[in-house]
């Protein structure tokens, strides 16, 4: 694999672990601390994120709960996660934050299934855009010969062609799980 193909198959798999991340953040229907993954509150006027305030613990599968290394810091937190639109409602405790996730309906899981598939979309098209970025500065190399031009594009074209096969297999299996009930 030549130098071409390498950086296209390091950017293709960056954009298929943030596929990976968007994907974890999704709602389906159970409990998961990937749920709260980039929320910030206010601590002490700076904004910082949650998982860096608090322990966050699953009880039940339907069940999350944060709780706080400062227990001053129990009200902003439950804010964040209030203002953070997760369809969740924060139940503050003495001493932490119970999440309860309720139960999705058939066309809440619906809607989260087509953000899904929309994520997948956007991973393809940037696939894409790096094929194409790629492939313009192998064509703007004037030091290589029409013939490792040719090879080049045939590997870049079957490394887009796995990355998407496996963008696919990912959002299939989100999907899945999204629809379980």
């Amino acid at each position: 694999m030549d130098a071409y193909t390498s950086e296209a198959v390091s950017k293709m798999n960056k954009s298929i672990e943030s596929l990976k991340g968007s994907l974890a953040k999704l709602r389906s229907g159970r409990a998961n601390p990937a749920m709260l993954d980039g929320i910030k509150c206010d601590y002490y006027g700076e904004k910082m994120d949650i998982s860096a305030l608090c322990s966050i613990q699953m009880p039940e599968p339907r069940q999350l709960y944060i709780k706080p290394y400062s227990r001053e810091d129990i009200k902003s937190i439950a804010a964040a996660i209030a203002g953070a639109n997760l369809g969740v409602n924060p139940q503050t405790e003495a001493d932490g934050i119970r999440i309860v996730v309720p139960p999705l309906t058939e066309d809440i899981r619906k809607d989260i299934a087509k953000k899904a598939k929309g994520l997948g979309e956007e991973a393809k098209v940037s696939i894409r855009n790096i094929r194409r970025d790629i492939l313009n500065l192998v064509k703007e190399d004037d030091g290589l010969s029409d013939d490792y031009k040719e090879r080049v594009e045939d590997e870049i074209q079957k490394e887009v062609e796995s990355a998407n096969k496996q963008v696919d297999s990912i959002i299939a299996d989100k999907t899945k799980e999204i629809m379980t009930i």
